[in-house]
């Protein structure tokens, strides 16, 4: 599965698709980026004068890449209507703030994948290679029936 065929399978869009592009991929893990531009809508309320990338959102972008995408590539599967990758569980720690017209990298190295659930340590690195957060996220393949 190539890089371009998973960013098509993933099930988001604008204004909340968080992965601009896969460095690089294989069965251990995934490294991607995203460039928050100060147009996105939050920042226009998440903080008056001095925008901040929200947490919930660092977070939705360390899964979008460190946990979508490898699983996508990992299963070799097309998503559809009836299956998604659903966030079962997150622990992260924030260390430095994402400021609008930033670009951040996302490392993520899986830790296990079986029984359709995938954990993976993820950080997320700024444009000066600082770590501005980590933490791990799991997430599990799922029927739409089941949630």
């Amino acid at each position: 599965m190539t890089d371009k065929e998973i960013l098509e399978q993933l099930p988001y869009s604008k204004p909340f698709l968080f992965v601009d592009e896969i460095l690089k991929i294989d069965e251990n893990g995934v490294e991607g980026t995203f460039f928050f531009d100060g147009d996105l809508e939050f920042y226009k309320g998440h903080f008056k004068d001095n925008p901040v990338t929200p947490g919930v959102i660092l977070t939705e972008t360390m899964a979008q890449i460190g946990l979508v995408c490898l699983g996508i590539f990992l299963l070799n599967y097309k998503l559809n209507k009836r299956k998604l990758i659903s966030l079962t569980s997150a622990n992260i720690e924030f260390l430095k703030p994402v400021f609008p017209n930033e670009k951040v990298t996302v490392i993520s190295e899986k830790i296990y994948f079986r029984f359709n659930k995938l954990k993976c340590n993820v950080r997320m690195l700024n444009e000066k290679n600082e770590e501005v957060c980590s933490g791990t996220i799991s997430g599990m393949m799922v029927n739409i029936k089941q949630v």
